[in-house]
């Protein structure tokens, strides 16, 4: 069995970081404050001191980025990251896998496939989108071998409090509460499950047939989220779900208030229009599926 550097251990990371383990790997979980799961070696550090990152991965076979600064210190926080994660992944020799997302593609009007363009705008956006050329840019010089792994909105146990199927839209939920959502409740949109994202992760870490590009993981059909609000009533035995929508403007005039808010105005698209992720490649690629959407569903309200 291998070791195994996971940086994170945030909704994804604690997932990746509990699978490697349940495997039989050697797993080392890097995070600022030491946190981590039993039977994980944790370590302390800053991400971006570079020398102490590769001294952490030394001997490693496959480095993890599953970090994510907020989203309004993007612009500051990644480039030093990023830089470490590639000096480190180029000092060990490890496999490079980066934990990505879709918000580089920009606004869309298909499904999305991985040979799209990163063509947004957005600067917080152009940031991961050179991530990933400078990381591919080095392993096609040789220097590293890394991949991409790309998902949509995340849903499941353990997720953040960011997301929108997590406790703010679960607690009223089962309440029979009003569920309060900045977005349009009947707009589909593709939602991956955590444990898929940590299964993909895996998979393209250790088979070279994913190194060298992005993939998508692999994620069921799109829902809206009065379908999800519907699924999640009927298994939990809770009333007819209630979606309230709160109006545009008002959300815009919280955002002058709170960073996380005011963050929102960037993916506004993505819940306006359908935002729908296709992930075939990758399932024809390696014979993997998606979590069916009532077992993933179920899960998450037991999580």
């Amino acid at each position: 069995m291998g070791k195994h550097v996971v940086v994170g251990a945030g909704q994804v990371g604690a997932h990746l970081a509990a699978k490697l383990i349940a495997h039989g790997h050697e797993v080392v979980v890097v995070t600022r404050s030491g946190s981590g799961p039993d039977g994980a070696t944790k370590v302390a550090a800053d991400v971006a001191d570079r020398a102490r990152l590769t001294d952490v991965a030394r001997g490693a076979d496959v480095l993890y980025n599953c970090v994510n600064p907020k989203y309004h210190r993007w612009l500051t926080d990644w480039p030093p990251m990023a830089a470490s994660f590639l000096a480190a992944a180029e000092a060990s020799g490890a496999v490079y896998v980066m934990l990505g997302n879709l918000y580089p593609y920009g606004p869309v009007t298909a499904p999305m496939t991985e040979d799209l363009p990163l063509s947004s705008p957005n600067p917080k956006f152009r940031v991961r989108a050179q991530m990933w050329a400078n990381a591919l840019a080095a392993h096609e010089a040789g220097r590293i071998r890394a991949t991409e792994i790309r998902g949509s909105d995340y849903y499941g146990p353990g997720a953040s409090d960011q997301s929108y199927l997590g406790h703010r839209f679960i607690v009223p939920l089962k309440a029979g509460k009003p569920i309060v959502s900045p977005w349009p409740a009947d707009v589909p949109h593709s939602w991956t499950y955590l444990p898929d994202v940590a299964d993909t992760m895996i998979t393209a870490g250790a088979d070279e047939r994913a190194w060298g590009r992005p993939w998508h993981v692999p994620t069921a059909e799109p829902l809206t989220f009065r379908q999800m609000a519907a699924r999640m009533a009927a298994m939990s035995g809770s009333p007819e779900p209630r979606l309230r929508v709160l109006p545009w403007p008002l959300v815009r005039a919280a955002g002058l208030f709170s960073p996380m808010l005011g963050e929102l105005r960037h993916v506004r698209y993505q819940f306006t229009a359908p935002f729908v992720l296709d992930s075939s490649a990758f399932q024809r690629t390696f014979g993997a599926a998606p979590t069916p959407v009532d077992a993933a569903l179920k899960a998450t309200l037991d999580g």
